[in-house]
């Protein structure tokens, strides 16, 4: 038994096909096969269906790919100890972070980190959360930044800051004759949100206190998953949306005379960078957190006066 076909038996799980599991490995198809044979006729066992597609694990193979994955996280842990010794971080961190966190963190950190840590290679994805913990529990991402708490019991959520939501309005909007508004002066017929899949949706619709979807304007449907576009359509269309903060820093003097606040407690989302348990490169996430809080206001980084929206 080689490290080598651990790797290949785990790529197999992952992708659930030997062809696409060989072209992330980097080796031919017929050699991770021939690995992933040597492997089971070693155990004795079959690990794979091969007849059925997708290619699924047999049943004991579930449970030797899953001590598979903890023997390989284990033994990138010896790479881990070199480099701590070394003081200085390298190697890859790969990221997954939600679109309505990526663009008001990303280009403010990434020069900086970069710049700090010139031996880090970043592999950031903007994918939904649903997305993010599948790819953290299979092993395929380091970490993901996103909204917590997710009520995960196999991963650990280390919460990094508190955004408040603000109401953005047009001018139509009965919210633009109010200096501070409270959840229940919202009509949910007049509010833009995102579309299902985005944890984003159900935080404005807890801060609505509505759990049911809303139709949003009587005449008109719109879907979209950008924190951008509903911003737009209150610009162009009227209504009114659910903005967290950090999408402020660009706004126009304009654009900033149609943002209410919340009186207090503020809506807020809690925003963690969230790993597996036993999860490695620790030295490289920790600077991630620092670059993350070392741009931060110091109101966002705690949760006082703020209630946190659930997802």
């Amino acid at each position: 038994m080689t490290i080598t076909q651990l790797e290949y038996i785990v790529a197999v799980d992952t992708y659930r096909s030997f062809v696409l599991a060989a072209e992330k490995c980097f080796v031919t198809q017929p050699t991770l096969s021939m690995q992933v044979q040597k492997l089971e006729d070693t155990l004795g066992v079959k690990l794979f269906d091969r007849s059925k597609q997708p290619v699924t694990p047999t049943e004991i193979g579930i449970e030797i790919i899953s001590q598979a994955r903890i023997l390989l996280s284990e033994s990138e842990k010896i790479k881990e100890i070199i480099t701590d010794r070394k003081k200085e971080l390298s190697g890859e961190l790969k990221v997954g972070i939600i679109p309505t966190i990526a663009p008001y963190i990303l280009p403010k950190i990434l020069h900086g980190f970069i710049e700090k840590y010139p031996a880090v290679k970043l592999v950031v994805w903007e994918q939904t959360t649903e997305q993010i913990v599948h790819e953290l529990k299979l092993g395929m991402i380091d970490c993901g930044i996103l909204s917590t708490p997710l009520h995960e019991n196999n991963l650990t959520e280390l919460p990094v800051f508190y955004e408040n939501f603000v109401a953005y309005v047009s001018k139509n909007s009965n919210l633009s004759k109010k200096k501070t508004i409270s959840p229940d002066d919202i009509d949910m017929e007049e509010i833009w949100v995102l579309n299902e899949g985005h944890c984003m949706r159900e935080q404005v619709l807890n801060i609505c206190q509505r759990r049911k979807a809303t139709q949003g304007f009587k005449h008109f449907e719109y879907n979209t998953g950008s924190v951008e576009t509903l911003k737009r359509m209150v610009d162009q269309n009227n209504g009114a949306t659910i903005l967290p903060e950090l999408a402020l820093a660009d706004l126009t003097d304009k654009q900033l005379d149609k943002v209410r606040y919340f009186k207090s407690p503020e809506p807020a989302r809690e925003v963690s960078i969230v790993i597996q348990r036993n999860f490695l490169k620790r030295r490289m996430i920790e600077a991630l957190k620092n670059e993350i809080l070392d741009f931060l206001p110091k109101r966002m980084k705690t949760k006082k006066k703020k209630e946190v929206m659930d997802i």
